[in-house]
């Protein structure tokens, strides 16, 4: 998604090879017709499949998610990091360990909002080392729900979110596939595949 690539480079703070802040334009103070352009591409990619539901967790994909659902006209759900009085019912949940905060939660949805005849999306702002997707795989799972699969806003490549999510046998895109970065530097998947289609004609003319 060239438009996202184009926001990252110009607004994209990159702090260490590992850390890149998006929070000019993505999760913290929000562009909301690029939110809406990346839930059309969600709705674009999922479309030809029979989702039911759009599934992430608080609070960073919310807005994400709900561009998706209502670009493929169906609900939303977001997993809720913290236990509340108003969840007191039957619940699925899933420990996470957040890497940036150094962290364990407990995501958690309600019984009423997904079952066995869901067939879910999930969809989150960044894939990196995969844990709350994986605890949101999880969920999807334990409710007997049907996965279709994971759309990421940005993917660090570099990490083994992907690998382990693929592993499970889960359909994963991703709108910005970060090969590398470091400060004042950051390359793109499909950049490296141009540069090495480029020189593969270069050898062959």
């Amino acid at each position: 998604m060239k438009c996202l690539e184009d926001r990252i480079r110009q607004e994209g703070e990159i702090l260490s090879d590992k850390v890149l802040k998006v929070d000019s334009f993505l999760n913290h103070q929000v562009d909301a017709e690029l939110a809406l352009e990346i839930g059309r591409e969600f709705g674009r990619i999922f479309g030809d499949q029979p989702v039911t539901k759009v599934l992430t967790v608080e609070a960073s994909g919310i807005q994400f998610a709900m561009a998706t659902a209502i670009a493929l006209g169906v609900p939303f759900i977001y997993a809720k990091k913290k236990k509340v009085a108003t969840l007191s019912e039957g619940v699925y949940s899933a420990p996470v360990h957040s890497f940036t905060r150094q962290e364990t939660y407990q995501i958690s949805i309600s019984h009423k909002y997904l079952g066995p005849r869901d067939k879910v999306v999930i969809v989150d702002d960044f894939l990196a080392t995969g844990a709350a997707l994986l605890g949101l795989v999880d969920i999807v799972k334990e409710a007997g729900a049907e996965l279709l699969g994971v759309g990421c806003v940005i993917e660090k490549s570099f990490q083994e979110g992907r690998g382990l999510l693929e592993e499970k046998g889960v359909r994963v895109h991703s709108l910005a596939r970060i090969a590398s970065m470091s400060p004042g530097e950051i390359h793109f998947v499909e950049d490296n595949l141009t540069i090495q289609n480029n020189r593969e004609r270069l050898l062959n003319a």
